[in-house]
Order: C-alpha cells, then sequence, then structure tokens
C-alpha cells in the first residue's frame, strides 16, 4: 500500500525529467504589494496558470499516464474540472483514451475545454464525492486506469515539480501561500520543501477541507460551497496529503467568496492576469488583511488556475 513517505524530494526530482518535456517552466513575476494598495514589500507571483490545460493539474496527470502502465481501455478521472482538463490533455499528447467525470457544478470554460481535447465528458452528480463515486463504478466495469486529483502517489509526486520550480525561481523566499483543494498540490509542493520554508494553507470559508481534517485530526467530510467549488471542494482531503499537511504546513486560514472575488479583480486590474476563483484564493489571503506577514518575511504566492469566462473582452 502507498504511503506518504513515498512522496518525498528524491522521488519528485526522479519524477521531474521525466515529465519536462511536455510541461512547461511557468514564469515568476516579483511584485511590490504597494501597487494592490497594501503595505510596501515585495512579493513573487508564480504564475502556474499560464501552464497547459490551464492550471498545475498537468503536472500530476503525466506523471501517471508516463509512469504507470495504461490498459487499453485507456484513463478514467473525476474532476471538478482543472484535474479533468489536464488528465484530457495529457491523454490526447500521448494518444490515450480518457473518459472524465465531472459533476454539474463545473464551470463552463473547464467542461469545454475537456471536450477540447477529445475525452467523453460524462455529467455525474452535483458535486465532486458523486463525479469520483461515478468515475469508480465505470472503472470496475471497464478496467480503465483510474487517476485521481489528489489521493494518488504519481498525482502528488507530478504536483510536487511545482515546488521543485519554484524553489529553482525563487531561492530567496521563506513563505509560499498555496490554495487548497484536495491537498495534491500543497501536499506535493510541501514534500518538496520538506520544512525549508513556510507553507500557508488557504482555503475558501464554504470548502474548509483541510481547516476541518486539522481540527478533528484525521480527514473528515467538509462543507462543498463556495465561488470556487469546481476547484476547492472536495468532500475531504486525501489521507497521503494530510500526513504531509501535519508535518510541514501551517493551520489554514480560511477567505470568504468575496475576498476571493476582490482578489480576481485586483489580479486583473494591476497584473492583466485573468485567474479563476480557485487560482485567486492563496492571494486573496492577503488582499483581504487575513494573512499578515512578518516586516522582514519574504513571501510568494503560487496563482494556479486560469480556468473562467469571467472575463470579458471587447
Amino acid at each position: 500500500m502507498a504511503t506518504d513517505t513515498d512522496i518525498s524530494r528524491e522521488r519528485i526530482a526522479e519524477i521531474e525529467p521525466i515529465i519536462r518535456p511536455y510541461i512547461r517552466h511557468t514564469p515568476s513575476v516579483t511584485v511590490d504589494l504597494a501597487d494592490f494598495g497594501l503595505e510596501p514589500r515585495a512579493a513573487t507571483f508564480k504564475l502556474e496558470l499560464l501552464q497547459h490545460s490551464g492550471s498545475f493539474k498537468v503536472r500530476g496527470a503525466f506523471t501517471n499516464l508516463l509512469t504507470r502502465r495504461v490498459p487499453e481501455a485507456g484513463v478514467v478521472a473525476a474532476s471538478g474540472g482543472n484535474h479533468g482538463a489536464a488528465v484530457a490533455y495529457a491523454a490526447m499528447k500521448l494518444g490515450i483514451k480518457a473518459t472524465i467525470f465531472v459533476p454539474s457544478v463545473t464551470s463552463p470554460a473547464k467542461s469545454e475545454r475537456i471536450r477540447a481535447y477529445g475525452a467523453d465528458l460524462v455529467i455525474a452528480g452535483e458535486r465532486y464525492a458523486d463525479s469520483l463515486a461515478a468515475s469508480e463504478t465505470f472503472a470496475q466495469k471497464s478496467s480503465a486506469l483510474p487517476v485521481h486529483a489528489f489521493e494518488q502517489v504519481e498525482t502528488l509526486l507530478g504536483q510536487g515539480t511545482l515546488g521543485l520550480e519554484i524553489e529553482a525561481d525563487a531561492p530567496h523566499i521563506d513563505t509560499l501561500l498555496v490554495a487548497v483543494g484536495g491537498g495534491g498540490l500543497i501536499g506535493g509542493i510541501a514534500a518538496w520543501y520538506a520544512g525549508k520554508i513556510k507553507i500557508v494553507a488557504i482555503e475558501p470559508e464554504g470548502a474548509p477541507t483541510l481547516w476541518r481534517a486539522f481540527e478533528a485530526g484525521r480527514p473528515v467530510d467538509a462543507e462543498a460551497g463556495s465561488i470556487a467549488a469546481d476547484s476547492l471542494a472536495p468532500k475531504r482531503v486525501g489521507e497521503l496529503m494530510f500526513k504531509i499537511a501535519q508535518r510541514h504546513i501551517e493551520r489554514p486560514i480560511l477567505v470568504a467568496d468575496d475576498d476571493i472575488e476582490a482578489a480576481q479583480s485586483a489580479l486583473w486590474e494591476t497584473l492583466r492576469v485573468v485567474a479563476e476563483p480557485g487560482g485567486a484564493a492563496a492571494f486573496a489571503a492577503l488582499t483581504s488583511g487575513k494573512y499578515v506577514p512578518a516586516k522582514d518575511e519574504r513571501i510568494a504566492v503560487l496563482v494556479c488556475g486560469a480556468n473562467t469566462t469571467a472575463v470579458k473582452f471587447g
């Protein structure tokens, strides 16, 4: 049985060259937070929303498809949208059949992207948990390889390569703000850094999955609301990531939907960056004042997703 000890800095470093031909090294930009009306200080923004398929998820998707045996039936994934788009994109690039299950709350931008990559899209239930159950039934009947969005060693190893990239781009930082859904992203990044820097988890008030897990001492069911429900609202965080979180991640900070929308607007108005709600959630901790850095703290913010139709161009 896989354990969190399988997700290490050494293994992430082994995975990175395997997936490197298929992923982008996304840019980092240093910005004065005074530009956003905040206390003046330099902050590094890692713009992973510029990744293939519009989010960090392709890292884990390619890791799964390149390091596991894929049957003739192909792969199946359940997703709020971004993981599905990433698996569909990776499958398209590798010539593999993909079936993606999404809930009805998935944004049209994400559903359209999944279809555009040639995957079979199935809408199942209202929330991610419903789609996950339907995908598991499909996997049993079809023998397709399940690619889990966060409770899979290969997924966390792939997402961990983003930590490797951030450290290469910004070796000076001592704090990184990361949004949390199921925890695959923050778990992989925390495994890479292994306590070298402070990792701050940010969640919507309407989907406090990691917050509830810290409160209970184990993953438990949480609410699944919020405008970021299609990317940050699984029923609970993964067992694998939670063991990493207990060692290396700060207790989560909760932000309101209004905070997230304000952060989206600020990213657009100041940087001309179009982030989906989940992609802007980490920054919302700063713009809302829910996280106030110490005087000499060297911070970075991960902007992790761009799959939205919220901005219209004239």
